[in-house]
């Protein structure tokens, strides 16, 4: 009877243990309210903001996310072309292109606005924490997802 017992509890224990590392390894959905306030928050810190200059600073920044993000979604939405068909790769391929010197387009665009807020070398730091987060939000990333298989 105690053996019986001892075993309950033991495959208890078990069970509470492995429901325990389930959940913990269960991949919360992407958020990307979270995700941009994340953000906001690295690269005010790493670069250094002040109040003041990241009032200033973000709305612009999220300005130019806004009208890069319709972008890169047709852009994604090409690379769907099927390879079979080479006159529509070829429109694709320089759609994309075309897309891509937009892009940068509206970078150089906002960097120049983002000069009228703070001075160049603060400038320089933001697109490093920026860089420097998306590499981290990376490996996240990828670590969920070998640990998933």
């Amino acid at each position: 009877m105690m053996k019986e017992m001892k075993k309950i509890l033991l495959m208890c224990i078990m069970a509470v243990m492995t429901l325990g590392v389930v959940a913990q390894n269960r991949q919360k959905p992407f958020d990307p309210e979270r995700f941009q306030n994340d953000l906001e928050r690295f690269i005010t810190q790493k670069a250094g903001l002040t109040q003041a200059q990241a009032t200033r600073f973000f709305p612009l920044y999220r300005e130019m996310q806004r009208k890069q993000r319709t972008l890169f979604n047709e852009m994604r939405q090409l690379r769907n072309v099927n390879a079979n068909d080479d006159d529509a790769c070829e429109r694709a391929i320089r759609r994309m292109d075309n897309i891509d010197l937009q892009i940068r387009k509206i970078q150089k665009d906002y960097h120049q606005k983002f000069f009228s807020v703070m001075p160049a070398g603060k400038v320089m730091e933001v697109l490093r924490a920026e860089d420097q987060f998306h590499r981290q939000a990376f490996k996240r990333a990828a670590g969920h997802e070998r640990g998933r298989k």
